[in-house]
């Protein structure tokens, strides 16, 4: 079986984008503790980085389920196991 891969060139585009600006988000945050700022501040531009990137991840996962199912019954059922497990994991 193959490992998935982002196909769709305007879906991959767009994850580059998000991820883009959750680097630039980052970089925010690391100039917000470097200039003192505010905890509470700090915290919500954490939050929407993290918010952000958990979009990637389930971006990831959606390509996963719609691009590499596998023919033959055992073998979907593997795929959706592993599908299962990434989600249990780190969802």
């Amino acid at each position: 079986m193959k490992p998935p891969v982002f196909h769709d060139e305007t879906a991959k585009r767009a994850l580059d984008a998000r991820l883009a600006r959750v680097e630039g988000q980052i970089r925010g945050v690391r100039r917000m503790i470097d200039e003192d700022a505010r905890c509470q501040d700090v915290a919500l531009q954490l939050a929407a980085s993290r918010k952000a990137l958990d979009r990637a991840f389930y971006e990831m996962i959606s390509c996963m389920i719609r691009e590499d199912v596998p023919a033959g019954a055992g073998a979907r059922r593997e795929h959706a196991n592993k599908v299962a497990e990434l989600l249990a994991r780190f969802g």
